[in-house]
């Protein structure tokens, strides 16, 4: 069982950049995929990025991809989203959440453990 804990979130001018981070417990991290979604008022959780469990394959969401980079540090049992070129619509809730299936997976069902979530507000 994993059990993961968002922290970094904030408030950030568009254009600027912002670091999330996610620390997971467990001594089985480093066989889980892990992955990024988010939240805004009044839509459904969506998927913004996801990691195999080492590191060396990634999977972005279109809305993200080119600006968003995902990354972790197995011997930290930490994942980060490193965020740039943030835009008003990044505003939500960013959840953390740990996937059973050590292959990166986009779908939301296929993760088990997550995280409360850290609030990103992007301001015009």
């Amino acid at each position: 069982q994993v059990q993961v804990v968002e922290s970094g979130g904030g408030l950030v001018q568009a254009g600027g950049s912002l670091r999330i981070s996610c620390a997971a417990s467990g001594r089985t991290f480093s066989v889980y995929a892990m992955g990024w979604f988010r939240q805004a008022p009044g839509k459904e959780r969506e998927f913004v990025a996801t990691i195999d469990w080492s590191g060396t394959s990634t999977y972005y969401a279109d809305t993200v991809k080119g600006r968003f980079t995902i990354s972790r540090d197995n011997a930290k049992n930490t994942v980060y989203l490193q965020m740039n070129s943030l835009k008003p619509e990044d505003t939500a809730v960013y959840y953390c959440a740990a996937s059973p299936v050590s292959g990166m997976t986009h779908d939301i069902t296929h993760y088990a453990y997550w995280g409360q979530g850290t609030q990103v507000t992007v301001s015009s």
